[in-house]
């Protein structure tokens, strides 16, 4: 039945069928095929999605729309450039930054990588070969679902139950996501100082950084009150994210008054048909999970892994490359679906920290949506830049290589992830 369900699913996938009716077709064939009732697929996939935390997910994605569509993100771009739009490679350390800033509203890798391709990529052309602009914009998306709120750490957390938090999780994203975009910019300034790319932008002016800053202290505020207010504790993740729409409209249609009741439509077009998509993988990969569960897949995986190690830093390395594995072929929420019910209770059976294995986790299935052959990011930033899969694929790799050497440092010097939870009572 699994067997079933998992061939047929990588078969669609390489014809190219949408990840999620691939999901959904594998999940019936497998029901199909092990003799049960087909009602089980619509009840799990309601089961799934009728849940209040992940109202959460579509609302970010709509704080995120509405942002750029409001001019958040041109004050964002202005500031970063005013810092160091004017060093060597400044286009691309300003898309570094400028995803940072993104990140910290939208909360998912598809959104920073839509909303920095169509307003920075034109620019980052005029100074820079194609395929390097592609990549730099593919690996500063992928912060999106590290720096908090994310979205990917909200679906975690809901599937590992009360092992871990999402505000716990929210905080181990903040020092690992700041140390991973400053990684990426020393890689930036060596390939520019390398190619020797010219200086970019304006003179850099104290006047017109504290300027800039002024202009986009109220956008810089919003992670402050979304974050801390779930943090803190004064509201959910769900209703931290219903704020985080409330305050986009007021700084578009306020603060920078570019947000127009016209564009109201398309922005809600936008976000839902992002949701929708999110929604469907979650659905349908419960299905999945569901089959896993009365094929007893963890109790057999968990008996094989205890069968090779009993050393938890050798189990974890086994599961991160399963992981990395997994993240190539399956679209990131359906991986977490999947695969968190798995893994998140063998990794306390082995007294590995829950939050940090989680989050090692998140990232590491993060890092998938930047490599091939079905990394998600790759395909939306091909369809922005009319570069082919194979071009993009050339400029990413070093990226690719540099996220999992940052996975690798996470594993292994755990305080980077739990410090600053820890000190915070988590």
């Amino acid at each position: 039945m699994i067997a079933v369900a998992i061939c047929l699913f990588f078969v669609l996938a390489l014809l190219g069928m949408p990840l999620a009716f691939a999901i959904g077709a594998a999940s019936l064939a497998g029901l199909w095929f092990g003799d049960m009732n087909l009602s089980i697929l619509p009840e799990r996939m309601m089961y799934a999605v009728d849940s209040f935390p992940l109202m959460a997910i579509p609302f970010f994605i709509l704080a995120g729309e509405l942002m750029v569509a409001g001019g958040a993100m041109t004050r964002i771009v202005s500031l970063a450039n005013s810092l160091v739009g004017r060093v060597r490679g400044g286009l691309a350390h300003v898309t570094i930054l400028s995803a940072m800033g993104l990140s910290a509203v939208s909360g998912t890798a598809i959104a920073t990588a839509s909303a920095l391709g169509s307003t920075i990529i034109p620019s980052l052309n005029k100074s820079y070969d194609k395929k390097f602009s592609a990549s730099v914009v593919i690996a500063s998306a992928n912060l999106g679902p590290i720096i908090p709120p994310s979205a990917g750490m909200i679906v975690y957390a809901i599937m590992a139950g009360s092992s871990v938090s999402v505000s716990a999780l929210f905080l181990a994203g903040v020092l690992p996501g700041i140390l991973l975009a400053l990684l990426m910019m020393a890689y930036v300034s060596w390939v520019a100082w390398r190619r020797n790319y010219p200086p970019t932008g304006e003179p850099i002016s104290i006047r017109r950084i504290l300027h800039e800053c002024r202009r986009g202290l109220v956008i810089l505020f919003m992670p402050v009150v979304v974050v801390g207010g779930i943090v803190g504790g004064a509201f959910t993740a769900t209703e931290g994210s219903a704020i985080a729409v409330l305050y986009a409209l007021f700084i578009g249609f306020v603060v920078t008054r570019e947000l127009k009741v016209k564009d109201l439509p398309g922005v809600l077009l936008r976000a839902g048909v992002t949701s929708a998509v999110v929604g469907a993988l979650i659905a349908f990969a419960s299905t999945i999970t569901f089959l896993f569960t009365i094929e007893l897949i963890p109790q057999a995986l968990a008996d094989l892994l205890r069968s090779l190690t009993a050393n938890k830093y050798v189990m974890l390395t086994l599961v991160m490359v399963i992981l990395a594995i997994v993240g190539m072929f399956i679209e990131a929420n359906a991986a977490f679906i999947m695969l968190v019910p798995l893994f998140a209770p063998l990794a306390i059976e082995y007294g590995l920290d829950p939050l940090h294995f989680g989050f090692l986790f998140v990232l590491n299935i993060v890092i998938g949506s930047i490599t091939p052959p079905i990394g998600v990011l790759l395909f939306v930033i091909s369809g922005i830049t009319r570069l082919s899969i194979g071009q993009i694929v050339s400029g990413i790799w070093p990226y690719v290589v540099l996220q999992f050497g940052f996975l690798a440092l996470c594993m292994f010097w755990p305080a980077l992830v739990t410090t600053l939870p820890r000190m915070l009572g988590y």
